[in-house]
């Protein structure tokens, strides 16, 4: 039987009920598909910050090496830790030492669920470099308090960061539908952004088979929603995609729906699997956060390490749950209700 080491980090508020979840349903796909997953949790968050005064102990990273993948519920406590804290002391830290170099979030109704735009059969793979571009942290702040402060954030765009996540892009889009859009603001950034631009003109000639667009981040973000089906693969920076994918995971409903991956393409180190929606401080601990973003993450995990038939029926568990209705509107549904829709849709 095939054995796999997961490290668990709950992190903050609804971060711990929906990585409850997952786990109910990871066992019951372990069991179902004859594979097992020793999971290991780690205290790691806000709280462990404000106890230990950072978010991960010093040899955190390496602690981490040793698993096979990471599944990360969410960060955050705004009221007790600066997001900028618990950013750059656990999630930055972790993509970088491993070199989870392509964030990858899909983007698609799922059935039940009524998103806010006419559209409603689209399906978009939006992959984001990861690692570098304008979340790079170099920079700095001098004269702080005074009439003369001033702040410098620089963006860092690296010709092995940029073809590196424009190939892994090509290749996502040549599995798919066979149609690539890199998305810049070259018209206003005449450096970065132009040299992006540049890269994707020379891995285009690569990929024949792949038809490729280049676009502008304000028209992109306009395409999406007026006309989200036209779109397959979208490869955007560090920013832009955060950007666009959050409003991706508007489209297709809500952030209870958003479901990423961290990923190390060549398996060097562990690559880190979580919902994009936050800690929703708010509702933590209540039974009603929506837990279909984390465990459709869970279901990309399953297919990152080999087990695809399990990770199919995960995401088709989910799809018909919501195909019922179950999950498909906030609140409407606690979250173990979810759970156990999908986990006895799982065992059909």
């Amino acid at each position: 039987m095939k054995s796999y080491q997961i490290a668990l980090i709950p992190g903050d508020g609804i971060g711990v009920d929906v990585t409850d979840a997952t786990v109910q349903v990871l066992e019951a796909a372990a069991q179902k598909f004859g594979f097992q997953l020793n999971n290991t949790e780690f205290p790691w968050s806000c709280e462990w910050y404000l106890k230990h005064g950072t978010m991960m102990p010093k040899d955190g990273i390496e602690t981490l090496r040793a698993f096979d993948a990471i599944f990360l519920g969410a960060v955050g406590w705004p009221e007790t830790v600066a997001d900028s804290v618990s950013l750059h002391g656990l999630l930055l830290p972790i993509r970088k030492a491993f070199t989870q170099y392509a964030n990858i979030r899909p983007h698609r109704l799922l059935p039940g669920v009524q998103g806010p735009l006419v559209a409603d059969a689209f399906d978009i793979l939006c992959i984001r470099e990861n690692t570098e571009g304008e979340y790079s942290g170099a920079g700095g702040r001098v004269h702080q308090g005074t009439a003369d402060e001033v702040a410098v954030e620089t963006s860092v765009f690296t010709r092995t960061g940029v073809e590196r996540i424009l190939r892994y892009g090509f290749e996502q889009a040549r599995a798919r539908r066979g149609h690539l859009t890199s998305v810049t603001k070259s018209n206003a950034q005449k450096y970065s952004m132009v040299f992006w631009d540049e890269v994707t003109r020379e891995l285009a000639a690569e990929y024949p088979d792949v038809t490729v667009s280049q676009m502008h981040i304000d028209a992109m973000a306009a395409k999406m929603v007026m006309a989200p089906q036209d779109l397959d693969v979208i490869v955007a920076s560090n920013l832009f995609g955060d950007i666009l994918t959050d409003l991706g995971a508007a489209i297709q409903g809500g952030l209870g729906f958003a479901a990423s991956a961290n990923i190390c393409p060549d398996h060097s180190g562990p690559s880190m699997f979580e919902p994009v929606h936050g800690s929703a401080p708010d509702i933590a601990g209540q039974d009603i956060a929506n837990p279909i973003a984390a465990i459709w993450s869970a279901a990309m995990m399953l297919d990152h390490l080999g087990e695809a038939e399990a990770a199919s029926a995960v995401l088709s568990a989910i799809e018909a749950a919501t195909a019922k209705g179950i999950g498909t509107h906030p609140g409407k549904h606690a979250t173990a209700v979810i759970t156990a829709a999908i986990i006895a849709e799982l065992e059909l």
